[in-house]
């Protein structure tokens, strides 16, 4: 592919979050190569709505039911990006030994795609790079909405990001 644009996502809790698309999503989506849900999407409907975007790649939340399985969202999902070895799931844990539980997890994985706390956070350690994008439309008590931006590249995550959308 040469480069990839992801899109990484979390927490939506649709309907009661997340009633459509917010327009500051949208701007990013229509720019992305694939998107990356890590679950708590709640009702399958906002995978198709993101499927309108791009190709969306999704793991089961707490919250998500039959529908979003029924969708083809398993609990953990391993994919190749350009080369590069990415995990998700959703609940990773505690904070405290996450890179290596996610190594034990996904050995192979370059970098690990979760949700869960709706808290931004992009670490590495243990050999990982972990990437939490927050939640756009769910902050709880984080200061913004907040979605993941990654450029892929022969195999290497060139840039990521963690920016607000609300």
């Amino acid at each position: 592919m040469g480069q990839v644009r992801a899109v990484a996502i979390s927490d939506t809790h649709a309907p009661r979050r997340w009633k459509s698309c917010p327009a500051e999503v949208a701007e990013h989506l229509r720019g992305a190569d694939v998107i990356l849900h890590a679950g708590d999407v709640c009702v399958a409907s906002v995978l198709d709505e993101l499927a309108a975007f791009a190709p969306v790649h999704a793991v089961l939340g707490n919250n998500d039911g039959p529908d979003v399985a029924g969708w083809g969202a398993p609990e953990r999902l391993e994919l190749d990006l350009d080369g590069l070895a990415v995990a998700m799931v959703h609940d990773s844990g505690q904070a405290r030994g996450r890179t290596a539980r996610m190594r034990r997890w996904f050995p192979s994985a370059d970098l690990v795609i979760f949700g869960h706390s709706h808290i931004p956070l992009d670490e590495t350690g243990d050999g990982v790079r972990i990437i939490n994008p927050g939640s756009p439309t769910d902050r709880r008590r984080q200061p913004h909405g907040t979605l993941g931006l990654l450029d892929i590249s022969d195999g290497r995550l060139v840039r990521a990001q963690i920016i607000p959308v609300t």
